[in-house]
């Protein structure tokens, strides 16, 4: 499984719940939870200028993140999100 950087706004804070749970049924899990709190936004989403933002570190399989990227389109409270591949590898370091 990899790790995903999951980053996505709501417009109720309460829906974390049902993201959690389509997460698990996908075989996923969050690892990690971030929450910013309600923002200020530069421009209104769906006519709404204040919103929810989170980040979560996910874990998921690879053939499942295009299905759960499907089903968040139809989540109408996650005004927007993103996902990033997390990179675990250490970087080496050549000290001369």
């Amino acid at each position: 499984m990899n790790q995903y950087d999951f980053a996505f706004l709501l417009d109720e804070e309460n829906k974390q719940k049902e993201l959690k749970e389509l997460i698990s049924s996908l075989s996923g899990k969050v690892i990690e939870e971030k929450t910013y709190g309600k923002k200020n936004l530069a421009f209104d989403i769906k006519k709404i200028s204040q919103a929810y933002l989170f980040e979560w570190i996910i874990e998921l399989n690879i053939d499942k993140i295009s299905e759960f990227k499907k089903k968040l389109g139809f989540e109408e409270k996650v005004l927007r999100y993103l996902i990033l591949k997390k990179n675990n590898k250490s970087k080496i370091t050549n000290n001369k």
